[in-house]
This record gives structure tokens, sequence and C-alpha cells, in this order.
């Protein structure tokens, strides 16, 4: 299903989105163990001339989203850089790891064992280099298969067997640049050769590849994401992907065009469904998107930093508070 009309208000869109899920999902088991409403596919688009997508029917993190984001783009895969920045969206699986591999006690999520020990062990990652190199290592997750995607050539002409690296967010920017109508400027995050390797402290890639599409001076991106949390995760990944193709199309020299949104299982989790439905009744005091301003200067994905992004003119209505499903 698609969101109708390019230039819809982020949360117009994302609304709808809640409202289907609730009157059409089917419920089903996950992983967690928590249960969710699920459907399969759905699509939003989003012209980001428009505004920039971040929800104002609850306040979402934005300096939490461009962290991840630029942890992403270095190509970066410990905790410790997160922990270092006060954000604290990946924390709850490489501590559950840790316990796990230590057999010790696994406390119920959210509980105050939980929260406790989870403290102690984000303060052990950001100050115990030894402990963070262990632990906070969340395996070859997104930055690692974005700019050193594993590859193996074998043995020629006297040169042995040997394993290398693709920068694949390198190879698609100089792609943009030289061949603006190539229909495979693709980045992929699903390995699957490294998918059991991702899950021992991490998560296999939810958002899985993303196609960039250049028409007419402006560079376009469609996201396809596997499994869509879509109360926690979803506005946090269509801000981060309208945000990341600003900064590729200001790399190339383009102007931003649409972020396109595909899911494929999105489900609301049962313990969200009240949350949305509070979100939901928002709906007639829907405020207007705020812009995001981008140092104009910066030209190399390696430049960026938190200083180089401005949100304006954001007024959102309070967050809304959800358990994380571990």
């Amino acid at each position: 299903m698609q969101s109708k009309l390019t230039g819809k208000h982020v949360d117009e869109s994302y609304l709808d989105l809640l409202e289907h899920i609730l009157k059409n999902g089917a419920t089903k088991t996950d992983r967690t163990g928590t249960g969710t409403k699920s459907l399969l596919g759905y699509q939003m688009r989003f012209d980001l001339s428009d505004g920039f997508p971040l929800l104002t029917t609850k306040k979402v993190p934005i300096k939490s989203i461009i962290h991840e984001l630029l942890w992403f783009m270095r190509g970066d895969t410990n905790l410790k850089y997160l922990a270092d920045n006060n954000v604290h969206i990946w924390d709850e699986w490489p501590y559950k790891a840790y316990l796990i591999k230590n057999k010790m006690n696994v406390p119920k999520t959210g509980s105050e064992e939980w929260n406790t020990g989870l403290k102690e062990f984000i303060e052990k990652i950001k100050t115990d280099e030894k402990f963070s190199k262990e632990y906070g290592n969340l395996g070859p997750i997104y930055g690692y298969q974005w700019r050193s995607w594993p590859a193996y050539a074998e043995a020629s002409a006297g040169k042995p067997a040997h394993k290398y690296h693709i920068d694949q967010l390198k190879n698609v920017i100089e792609d943009i640049k030289k061949t603006p109508d190539s229909r495979r400027l693709i980045v992929s995050a699903w390995n699957v050769a490294d998918i059991d390797e991702m899950a021992k402290a991490g998560l296999p890639p939810c958002h899985c590849f993303f196609q960039f599409y250049v028409v007419d001076g402006k560079l376009s991106c469609q996201l396809y994401q596997r499994s869509c949390d879509t109360f926690l995760g979803v506005p946090f990944n269509i801000a981060s992907y309208a945000l990341f193709t600003m900064i590729i199309a200001q790399i190339c020299g383009l102007k931003p065009g649409e972020f396109v949104w595909t899911g494929g299982d999105v489900h609301l989790y049962s313990n969200h469904l009240e949350q949305a439905k509070l979100q939901i009744s928002r709906r007639s005091d829907i405020r207007p998107m705020p812009k995001m301003k981008i140092n104009p200067n910066k030209n190399k994905i390696e430049d960026f930093v938190i200083e180089d992004f401005e949100l304006v003119d954001y007024n959102p209505h309070d967050s809304i508070k959800a358990p994380i499903a571990v």
C-alpha cells in the first residue's frame, strides 16, 4: 500500500500507517516474545522540499538520529561512540549478549535490575577500553557492510587467495557522479554470510538496502526495511534516511528529491498499541514540519560532525514513552 501523494505531511502519512495496522494487522508471535499486530508491505513517500520529515505528533530525538547516522557513515560498529555522545538506542542488545556470554542472569527488560545493570554496562563501555573492545563491538552491522563489505579473491597469477573489502558507500557516490542514470545505485547491508555474526551482539539489518535515483538534478532514495518497529523505530528510520539523502545529494552536487520508505513486515508491538492510539488522537493538532540546515561547506562523508546540522522550527508534542522489545 502506498501513501497517496508526495507532499503529504509526514505525520499524516505516519498516522495513516498506525491506523492501518490497528485496523488490519494480523496478530503474530515474534522473536522477542512480545507479540505484534503485523502486515506485509507498505510504502510512504516524502518530498524533501516540503520540509524535514520529523514527526510532530510526538517528539523525536534528532541528535540521536544524527549521531547514529554519522556512526554508520564512518563505518563504526562499536557502541563506544554512541555511549560517549549519550545515544542509547543500541544499548539493550549488546548488554543482553554480554549477560548471556558470561552466563549471568538476564533480568526482565525494563525492570529495575535490568536498568541498573544496563547503566553500569554502558559506563564500563565508556571508561574501560578493553571492555569496550570486547563487549562494545556489535559485529559486522550497518557501518561495516556499508564501508567494508568483505569479498574474497581467488589465487591467480602468482597471487595467493585473499580477503579484501568493498567500500559500497564511496563507490555509490562515485557512481552517482559519473553515471547518474544507472539502475545499480544500491547499497546493501543484508550480507547473508554475516547474519548470524550480526545477531550475536546486535541485530541483523532491519533496513536492508537502499537505492538512489537521479532525475532533474535531484537525488532521491528508496529504502527497503524488512522489519519495521512502527512505533519506536520507523520515525527514526524516516528521519535518518531523509537526512542521509540530503547529505549524499550535497556531496554529489545535487538537490534533495524524494525519500521513499518501503516496509516489509510492518508491525506494532502489543505493548505499543495504547501509545499508538494516543499519538493518533493528536491528529487534529499536526504542526508544521521543521527544516534541516546542513553546513554547505562539507562535501566528504568523513568530514560531517554533529555541529554541521541545525534543525529549525521544530515544535512537537511531548514524547510518548514505550518499552523496547529485545
